[in-house]
């Protein structure tokens, strides 16, 4: 097999059926048969391997796991129903009561959800760092604190961590490292490579790339996956094999489409710069980004989320978004089409004031998932709302 990342998207697949069919089937079923009763005790103990019912596995699933591992440069993976389940069975699968999660404060609003609502009824606890301090993270970590947990770049700051330095300690301290690649995906950046356990995708964005499906992905060191597979088995939260089909199709032009994805972000990253209206424009790629030397570093390109700062606040904000006539309002990103986001009362609406500004959530703050149209109809899209918002 190649080793090149084109390539292997495309051409890792199941073996034929007996039909020769050149796109993988799907195989929609609930369970599969055994050809004797000793085969089936084998499967079940675990002796051979074999498709047994599809809360544990299934040939479509099987094959996008193995797709993205080979491009994750990961040793095993395990597929979910949504990027929140992937994010919520990686910590939990490994964590029991007592022990201390350290993060990083630039998290999606689900994850800080989890952390601070549900994981404390299980005696979990948690502690936050800022991903411009890194000098303090060290002393962060307390006798209990089993696992780091970081979005990077995160949603909807693009805030950075240096993954290599990250690794490096984590790996002193005998942590498990998560990084969630949502934004980046394995083709702008690999976190394994840097030292990372695991790296967990929404397959839901970049990955489907058309807001077609649900799903996420944990991909991974063999013996973490191995205890985060029993921990999915029997709580659920498993892919439908026809997402999984979809996701594997998509992942044949998921380089073309973040090439395109981050030529249009860094376009418009460049043409917002500096505008009148705006108090501030973020992306990795952008030499004025404060993270800029580490996002030439570690990631391959810039991504396709763009944020700027529109100056007069939230009314400001909803009147601009009200005059977008192309560009979508919804509450997803990494689709074709371009998406606006207001975090401060979407995505992050669940954070308090306060929270939002530690990480940078002001009320005119407005996320940018750039789509794939022609760049210059959704400059004109956001130059035009911009002056008839004013």
């Amino acid at each position: 097999m190649s080793k090149n990342f084109e390539t292997k998207a495309i051409r890792t697949r199941l073996d034929q059926s007996q039909y020769r069919e050149h796109s993988n089937a799907i195989y929609m079923n609930s369970s599969f048969t055994f050809d004797t009763a000793e085969q089936a005790r084998q499967m079940f103990s675990d002796e051979i391997e074999g498709n047994i019912y599809t809360r544990y596995s299934n040939p479509n699933t099987s094959e996008l796991i193995e797709k993205l591992v080979a491009l994750e440069g990961a040793e095993d993976g395990l597929t979910t129903a949504s990027g929140m389940a992937a994010m919520f069975t990686s910590m939990a699968a490994l964590l029991q009561s007592g022990d201390h999660i350290l993060a990083s404060r630039s998290l999606f609003g689900s994850t800080h959800q989890i952390l601070t609502q549900i994981f404390p009824k299980w005696g979990i606890s948690h502690t936050y760092a800022d991903l411009g301090q890194p000098e303090k993270w060290e002393s962060l970590i307390q006798k209990n604190t089993k696992m780091i947990f970081v979005e990077t770049p995160s949603n909807p700051g693009l805030d950075l961590v240096d993954l290599e330095w990250l690794g490096k300690l984590a790996k002193e301290k005998h942590l498990i490292l998560i990084v969630d690649n949502c934004f980046a995906t394995p083709y702008l950046q690999q976190p394994l490579g840097f030292g990372a356990d695991l790296s967990c995708h929404s397959t839901t964005k970049f990955i489907d790339g058309q807001g077609r499906t649900i799903g996420g992905a944990i991909l991974g060191k063999k013996t973490l996956i191995d205890k985060i597979r029993f921990f999915l088995r029997h709580t659920g939260p498993s892919l439908s094999p026809f997402n999984a089909w979809i996701l594997s199709k998509s992942l044949e032009t998921l380089a073309v489409r973040m090439d395109r994805h981050c030529k249009n972000a860094l376009g418009l990253a460049q043409h917002l710069e500096g505008h009148p209206q705006l108090a501030s424009v973020k992306y990795p790629f952008l030499p004025s980004h404060p993270q800029y030397e580490l996002a030439q570093r570690q990631m391959k390109q810039g991504g396709g989320i763009v944020t700027f700062e529109l100056n007069g606040g939230t009314k400001r904000a909803a009147a601009f978004i009200d005059s977008l006539k192309l560009i979508s309002f919804t509450a997803n990103l990494g689709d074709t089409r371009s998406i606006i986001t207001h975090p401060a009362s979407t995505t992050h609406s669940k954070l308090s004031p306060d929270e939002r500004k530690m990480v940078g959530i002001s009320d005119g703050l407005i996320r940018v998932s750039v789509g794939l149209e022609n760049i210059n109809d959704i400059l004109e899209d956001i130059e035009k709302a911009l002056n008839e918002s004013k």
